[in-house]
């Protein structure tokens, strides 16, 4: 479509510069004018400045001019229609190329709200590599959204329609970092009903905003001011911990990391001890503790006898590569 616009506009444009110059053709041979006189009266004529005649015209010149506005005019007016159309079919096969890719996505997250915290979000999924898609409905946040490539929708995150356009039936998890508590338990509630399974973490800012959160379907709240002043009062109190804590999570300056490694169906891990698996040995990984949430049962720092099932989280901190290993494993 697209392509097909940017040819009407090209002919146009011949078409615009054939008039200009069978124009100043007409003026050179009917008022007997030089070249520039003649090239001026033209582009004058087209653009309607409204300046005077170089030269008094006679009554065959300005039936020449006459018909010169007229289709010089409708000229232009098609140029601005083709350029018109080819601004919004631009965008629409941008959107469309765009939904496209986000049809493609599957185990993915979806981060709904591009605000200051969604921001930091994003830059972190980014950075562990992992597929995400971003519903934003505030146009200012677009162009950004553009600039650095991102995955998005325009829609409202509390809308089925929205979610269903993002995924949110094939998505692994969902992020509600939206501007106010309402609209996030709307997108939680929206976003369980569609997939019951889907992994959600919400933000909350007010108190009693978090019971309302967990009953539409949040598996974990987040309540930004409690966090902060934790970790401002973990600074002052215990601030080599809260340093130790800041290089695992972030792993930025180390390559080092904490991750959650779940023992699927099949695994070489199952009915084993942590002694019989090369989990120190090969992968030089130390494993923080055992989880598993519907069995209810929580292991800190496991002894090596400790059996290993499937279904089991194993928190686990090592190096990055020696943690994927243990993955594959």
């Amino acid at each position: 479509m697209v392509q097909g616009a940017l040819k009407h506009l090209r002919n146009a444009f011949i078409a615009l510069l054939i008039i200009i110059i069978f124009g100043t053709s007409g003026y050179m041979l009917l008022e007997g004018w030089n070249l520039a006189d003649s090239l001026y009266m033209v582009i004058i004529t087209i653009t309607t400045t409204g300046y005077e005649e170089v030269h008094p015209l006679t009554t065959t010149g300005e039936i020449f001019t006459l018909f010169l506005v007229i289709v010089s005019f409708a000229t232009v007016i098609y140029i601005g229609g083709i350029g018109i159309q080819i601004l919004i079919e631009s965008n629409i096969f941008k959107r469309r190329r765009m939904q496209n890719k986000i049809d493609k996505l599957t185990d993915h997250y979806i981060v709904c709200g591009y605000g200051r915290m969604g921001t930091h979000i994003c830059d972190e999924l980014t950075h562990e590599e992992v597929p995400f898609v971003v519903i934003e409905n505030n146009p200012a946040n677009h162009p950004k959204l553009d600039e650095i490539g991102y995955l998005y929708d325009e829609g409202d995150a509390s809308h089925d329609s929205t979610l269903e356009r993002v995924g949110v039936k094939k998505a692994k998890g969902l992020i509600a970092t939206l501007p106010n508590d309402a609209e996030n338990v709307f997108a939680t509630l929206s976003a369980k009903f569609l997939n019951p399974k889907i992994f959600v973490v919400a933000r909350a800012v007010e108190d009693e905003t978090e019971p309302k959160l967990l009953k539409a379907g949040a598996d974990r709240v987040v309540k930004p001011y409690e966090l902060g002043g934790v970790r401002m009062a973990s600074l002052m109190l215990r601030p080599g911990v809260a340093d130790f804590i800041e290089i695992v999570a972030a792993n930025r300056n180390l390559d080092l990391q904490i991750e959650e490694i779940v023992v699927r169906k099949g695994s070489k891990m199952h009915k084993k001890s942590l002694a019989e698996l090369p989990i120190r040995t090969e992968f030089n990984t130390i494993i923080v503790s055992i989880q598993n949430d519907e069995k209810g049962i929580f292991v800190y720092n496991p002894k090596g006898d400790t059996i290993v099932d499937e279904g089991n989280k194993l928190i686990a901190i090592g190096e990055k590569k020696n943690l994927a290993q243990l993955k594959d494993f």
